[in-house]
């Protein structure tokens, strides 16, 4: 299959009789990381494959989401490994501006302080001092997965290289005139206080009120309807569609905004739809998005009447309120003088949450940095559309597009102490300085550099340079960058994925970041329901890897892998891949101890039996199948693949075959102990990179070399044996069908049956005595009568089962179901042949049907050559 210059000592043959994952895993990945399998040489002349890992954040714990990417990218990573390349998996966690910081403000809460109380030096200090304690745990966990990842270079998204990449890529887009400080309106949290990226708003339906309220006079008023009532009291203007006929005397005249003593226009915009509702909006361009953008296209004035937390500060009975009482404050004042004309309650409508407190989100009016956007996306579309980048699966490209193509201005600051501070300087006269890494920052009276950090997404858009030294033109950068290919979920395509294509573009002088984005679902619970704390249904997959191993773990997750598909994953599946590695395991070492071996040559073609060219035509098919799925990342159709290779070719049905060759022993014994040890070697080799452990214990056992880790990876010899896979599956149709009709039968599977094997003329007369073995047939015998003949695979099989079975008690049993059988066609005819039933029922319902009319009438035939194969009375 392929040349190994690995160092070869003597093979064992022991191994433990049981699979003991606890016992094998930590060793074996010490023992990797200890003699540096996964670290990558910038020097080396071996062809790059680099991946980054989604860098978790560093106040997180390995979730199910985390094992499923981290099994995929290791798998590709061994893959490339084992055939040449020089391999970097990139290690390395994000710093979490939010969530760490409210880590440590809720550890401060316990002592009865607050960040406030400390200072901005001395609260940073404690977060870095709680990250050395107590973040990262998720290294250890990735550990225990079995991550390949070179942990000599892990990286911190505030370490001091990173940073300095932050403060250039900063620096680099102010002068280009492509980062800006302005007011506009961003998702903010009363309880964080600080603004929020859109991917950190959960959105979710929540109960409240829509109220109908009626502005202005007579036939100078209106109605708009709201669930945010409180933000009237910041109402500037009513707008209305301008060719709605209903509202044109009104356009451009004031009307009285009730509970204050102001009057408000009336305006003609086109972004109002005038078949919703009443076709008139209240305008509140300080504290909602589309309403902004309606206050700047007509001039507007911005007013804000809530702070920071959320309280109202809009002078009147209602100020010093928070916004939800004054909600009901306000409807209650509005329904006192009769302006409610409509209310809904309970109103059931789409809300944002912020993601790490569940605050309700705000829209709020607010100074802050920005990104130009426009030529940063434009460019990442290109990368795409050029064909410079492939999104995999290609159905994704649409989402991609849709996204980058419409993408605002991206809002880069955060009121936040932890994280990287904005590189920017204020002084005494309204001067503005943006300080690079190798700048000074200025000094003097007056001068303050600005309080926001970045939105942790900007620094992590960075990380496929970043992590190799850039701004450095590094051996590293140069040697992996870009990267082969990005492996994340659909869920983060437009966030993460499209910030590393535009910095990674702009950066790169328009070399895009990784060649390849292949996309994944999200991981859900066995019914396909999306895993939460509040289902109760969130699985620790440490709990798991205990239970069965981490190997069991990786191959279901890999077994449900389909691009960018979501993956239904259930206990009982794990179950069912411990149970597999304990075949692997169980098999093998049968194997090892009946002479499976890899010492010296493969014999010639013409010493095989057609039982050993078989597997190995089967083995090199396997081989290209599993290479083609892997450039397809086709994780489930590879690891389907490998199983019923595994499984059922070379367990179920070659060592089967082979056992009665091994019992015999001689020189043909020894010539299936070298294909077995050809199989299972090169089959080993296959599996490693999803199930690494128990891949890596068999095959340093059989083989006697230092690891699979670094072992060749299989190659395609292109060897096919067409007439010997026809022999052997006619083989099989004849095993398959004696057996199903013994379990027709009632015959236990080990119960022994008198048999004539009718195989002259065909080549299944040399495996008689592996037939018979497989179907426990006995030799005919004096006084054999044949009760029961299964022609099959130009074979025939004539049984005796005189004195086996109950014959009466059988044909009873099967009348019994045969009628059952006719009844139900008989029902299914009769809907089908009802015209005014068809006529009404769904179309899924008639198919249902049909189903079992398909189904009855396979019953039938079956069961009545069940009863035509009986011994005659």
């Amino acid at each position: 299959m392929t040349e190994n210059t690995q160092q070869q000592t003597a093979p064992t043959t022991e191994l433990p009789t049981q699979y003991a994952p606890a016992e094998v895993e930590g060793p074996l990945y010490e023992r990797w990381v200890e003699r540096g399998y996964f670290e990558a040489d910038a020097k080396s002349e071996k062809p790059p494959y680099t991946i980054v890992i989604p860098p978790p954040n560093v106040t997180g714990s390995l979730h199910l989401g985390h094992a499923f990417e981290h099994t995929l990218i290791d798998a590709l990573t061994r893959r490339k490994r084992m055939q040449g390349y020089e391999t970097l998996w990139q290690p390395g966690m994000d710093h979490a501006g939010i969530a760490t910081q409210n880590v440590v403000e809720r550890e401060l809460a316990k002592e009865g302080k607050s960040r406030h109380d400390l200072g901005r030096e001395a609260f940073v200090e404690r977060v870095w001092q709680w990250k050395a304690e107590s973040g990262g745990q998720i290294s250890g966990q990735m550990k225990r997965l079995g991550d390949g990842v070179a942990w000599s270079r892990e990286r911190f998204t505030m370490d001091e290289g990173l940073s300095q990449a932050v403060q250039t890529i900063f620096k680099k887009l102010y002068d280009d005139e492509l980062i800006y400080r302005a007011e506009r309106i961003i998702n903010w949290c009363p309880r964080c206080l600080t603004a929020i990226s859109d991917i950190e708003v959960e959105y979710q339906d929540d109960d409240g009120e829509l109220v109908s309220i009626r502005y202005g006079e007579g036939e100078d008023s209106l109605v708009v309807a709201t669930t945010r009532a409180e933000t009237m009291l910041g109402d500037t203007a009513v707008a209305v569609h301008p060719d709605d006929e209903r509202y044109k005397h009104l356009v451009g005249k004031q009307i009285k905004l009730p509970l204050t003593d102001r009057t408000i226009p009336v305006v003609a915009d086109t972004h109002v739809d005038p078949e919703f509702g009443t076709g008139a909006v209240k305008v509140t361009p300080a504290h909602d998005p589309n309403d902004f953008e309606i206050g700047r296209r007509h001039d507007l004035p911005n007013l804000a009447v809530m702070d920071e937390r959320a309280v109202i500060t809009a002078h009147g009975p209602f100020q010093g309120l928070d916004r939800l009482e004054a909600r009901s404050a306000i409807v209650a004042a509005l329904r006192a003088e009769g302006r409610i004309v409509a209310e809904k309650r309970p109103y059931t409508h789409s809300v944002g949450h912020c993601s790490r407190c569940k605050t309700t989100i705000e829209p709020r009016l607010s100074m802050q940095w920005w990104v130009k956007v426009g030529p940063l996306a434009k460019a990442a579309g290109d990368a795409v559309r050029d064909g410079k980048v492939t999104i995999h699966p290609q159905e994704m490209e649409k989402r991609y597009f849709d996204w980058v193509d419409n993408l605002h201005d991206w809002c880069i600051s955060r009121q936040l102490w932890w994280g990287h501070r904005i590189p920017v300087w204020y002084g005494p006269n309204g001067e503005v300085a943006c300080v690079g890494p190798d700048e000074q920052p200025p000094t003097g009276e007056g001068w303050h550099q600005d309080t926001d950090v970045l939105d942790t997404w900007f620094s992590s858009g960075l990380w496929p340079f970043s992590t190799l030294g850039w701004p450095e033109r590094t051996e590293s950068l140069e040697k992996f960058y870009p990267n082969s290919v990005l492996v994340t979920g659909y869920d983060i395509l437009f966030f993460w994925v499209a910030r590393m294509m535009m910095f990674g573009l702009y950066a790169m002088d328009g070399t895009p970041p990784f060649h390849t984005i292949a996309l994944h679902g999200m991981v859900r619970d066995q019914n396909g329901k999306k895993m939460s704390k509040s289902f109760g249904n969130v699985v620790n997959p440490l709990d798991w890897m205990d239970a069965y191993g981490s190997d069991a773990v990786r191959f279901t997750l890999a077994n449900g892998a389909n691009p960018g598909v979501d993956v239904p994953i259930g206990e009982d599946w794990v179950k069912a891949s411990r149970n597999f590695a304990n075949k692997i395991w169980n098999a093998t070492r049968f194997a090892l101890m009946n002479g499976a071996t890899i010492e010296g040559e493969l014999p010639p073609v013409e010493q095989l039996s057609a039982t050993d060219r078989w597997i190995l035509s089967r083995l090199n098919a396997t081989v290209a199948q599993v290479d083609a799925y892997y450039e397809d990342y086709q994780f489930a159709k590879l690891s389907d693949a490998l199983y019923h290779f595994a499984w059922d070719e070379v367990f179920d049905w070659y060592v089967e075959l082979s056992k009665t060759t091994f019992f015999a022993g001689g020189e043909q014994a020894g010539v299936s102990g070298r294909v077995l040890g050809e199989v299972l070697d090169v089959m080993l080799r296959l599996l490693h990179p999803i199930v690494p452990f128990v891949t890596e214990a068999l095959w340093t056992t059989l083989t006697g070399r230092e690891s699979v880790v670094i072992a060749d990876w299989p190659k395609d010899s292109g060897f096919r044996d067409p007439a010997a896979e026809a022999e052997i599956e006619n083989l099989q149709q004849v095993v398959t069908e004696v057996r199903r009709f013994r379990a027709d039968q009632g015959l236990q599977p080990g119960q022994k049956v008198p048999a004539r094997l009718e195989l002259g003329g065909t080549a299944l007369a040399a495996h008689e005595a592996a037939i018979r073995q497989l179907l426990r047939l006995q030799p005919e015998g004096e006084g054999f009568s044949a009760t029961a003949s299964l022609p099959v695979a130009g074979a025939t099989v004539a049984l005796d089962l005189s004195g086996t079975i109950d014959v009466e008690a059988e044909r009873k049993r099967l009348t019994k179901d045969l009628a059952a059988a006719e009844k139900e066609k008989a029902q299914a005819n009769g809907k089908l042949g009802n015209e005014a039933f068809l006529a009404k029922a769904p179309d899924n319902v008639v198919e249902k049907i049909r189903t079992r009319l398909a189904k009855a009438d396979e019953d039938i035939a079956r069961i009545q050559a069940q009863l035509a194969n009986l011994p005659q009375a």
